[in-house]
């Protein structure tokens, strides 16, 4: 019998253990997030756009809940500015090390 899994599942269960980690992470100081501000999984959850089964999973840390919940939490908690820079060329230390890695070595 063949059992065909969703690619979101697929990506999913192939992921490297360090990024699971850090989604549940992640999941979790949103969750913690949520309790401070007092909200409610239903209010949470109708604030965000989704389903409380949806943020729930959020707040585990499941890979296949899409990036979109997890930037409206960041945003409903202050916290979207981080999300936007997490990719900033300027703080890209290793495309700098083979730039310079790239440069003629010797006399200037």
């Amino acid at each position: 019998m063949l059992i065909f899994m969703s690619k979101a599942a697929s990506t999913a269960s192939a992921s490297p253990k360090q990024i699971q980690v850090a989604l549940e992470k992640l999941g979790e100081d949103l969750r913690i997030a949520r309790l401070r501000r007092g909200e409610s999984l239903r209010s949470w959850a109708e604030r965000v756009g989704v389903s409380v089964p949806t943020l729930q999973r959020m707040e585990a840390g499941d890979p296949s809940v899409g990036v979109s919940v997890y930037t409206m939490s960041l945003w409903l908690v202050g916290r979207i500015q981080d999300f936007a820079n997490l990719a900033d060329p300027a703080s890209d230390e290793q495309a700098l090390a083979i730039e310079l890695a790239k440069l003629p070595k010797g006399r200037s």
